[in-house]
C-alpha cells in the first residue's frame, strides 16, 4: 500500500497550488521536503502554469518547521551538512523558480515554514499567522538561506533581532517590518493568494517571468551592471508577440489577449 502524499499540487487557469499536508502541524521532514521539491519541479516544467501558490492544509499551521525528531541524527558526522544542503536546495528552488511564487500563510509558520515563506516572492498572511525562526533556542540557527534572505528582505538589524532572539511575531508585526505583503481575515489567505495569482497569470507569462529575472539579476552585481542586464532583458521582451498585442490593445481600447509568447 502506497503512503499518502505529504505535499500535493493542483493547477488550473495558469495557477498552481502546492499544499503542505502533513498533519497535525504540516512539518517538513526529509520525505516532505523531497515531495515539495518534486512538486516544484512539476510546476516549473508545466508550461500552462504561470504562478505558483504555496500553502498549508488547515487553519492552525502553515508549517511548524522541520521534524525536530530528525535533528539528533544531524549531529553525526556528515549528517548535519546533508540536512543543510537539502534545505538550501529546496529554498533556492522556491527563490529561483522562473515563475512568481506566493505564500499563503495560515497559522504558524516557524523554522523551515518561515524559510519557505521568506523564499517566496510574495507573502499573504492571515490575521492568525505567527512567524518566527526559533532555531537558536535549540542551539543551532536556521539554514536554508535564512541568514541571507531575511536580512535582504527586512534589513539586517531587524533580521538579527529575529535570528538572535528566536521570537515569534504576529501578522501585524510581520506586515509592519515587510515580512508580509498583506494581512487578510483568518481563513482567507489561500483565496486571496489565488486571486492575486490569477491577476498575475492574466498578464503575459514571459513578461512576468522576465520581470522576476530582471529583479533577481541585480542581487549580486553592481547597479551599473544590473541596469545593463535590465536593458538586455527588456530588449528581449519587446521582441515578443505579447508586447505587440499589449500595445495594440491599449491603442484600440480593448483588453489584451496575451498568448504567452
Amino acid at each position: 500500500m502506497s503512503e499518502r502524499p505529504l505535499v500535493t499540487w493542483t493547477a488550473a487557469d495558469g495557477v498552481a497550488v502546492i499544499t503542505l499536508d502533513n498533519p497535525p502541524r504540516n512539518t517538513l521532514g526529509w520525505r516532505a521536503r523531497d515531495e515539495l521539491i518534486a512538486c516544484l519541479d512539476k510546476a516549473a516544467a508545466d508550461e500552462d502554469v504561470r504562478v505558483v501558490v504555496i500553502t498549508g492544509a488547515g487553519e492552525r499551521f502553515f508549517c511548524a518547521g522541520a521534524e525536530v525528531t530528525e535533528f539528533p541524527e544531524a549531529t553525526k558526522p556528515g549528517k548535519g551538512r546533508a540536512l543543510a544542503e537539502q534545505s538550501q536546495h529546496l529554498m533556492r528552488m522556491i527563490d529561483e523558480l522562473p515563475k512568481p511564487t506566493i505564500c499563503a500563510i495560515n497559522g504558524y509558520a516557524l523554522g523551515a515554514g518561515c524559510l519557505v515563506a521568506i523564499a517566496c516572492d510574495l507573502r499573504i498572511a492571515a490575521e492568525n499567522a505567527q512567524l518566527g525562526l526559533p532555531e537558536i533556542k535549540l542551539g543551532v540557527f536556521p539554514g536554508g538561506g535564512g541568514t541571507q534572505r531575511l536580512p535582504r528582505l527586512i534589513g539586517e538589524s531587524k533580521a538579527k533581532e529575529l535570528l538572535y532572539g528566536g521570537n515569534v511575531i504576529d501578522a501585524q508585526e510581520a506586515h509592519r517590518i515587510g515580512l508580509a505583503n498583506r494581512i487578510v481575515a483568518t481563513g482567507r489567505a489561500l483565496s486571496e493568494a489565488q486571486e492575486l495569482a490569477a491577476q498575475i497569470a492574466s498578464y503575459s507569462g514571459p513578461a512576468v517571468r522576465e520581470t522576476k529575472e530582471a529583479v533577481h539579476a541585480g542581487r549580486e552585481v553592481s547597479v551599473e551592471a544590473s541596469l545593463s542586464l535590465e536593458v538586455d532583458i527588456l530588449e528581449r521582451v519587446f521582441q515578443r508577440e505579447d508586447a505587440l498585442e499589449g500595445f495594440n490593445a491599449f491603442l484600440e481600447k480593448r483588453p489584451p489577449r496575451f498568448r504567452h509568447r
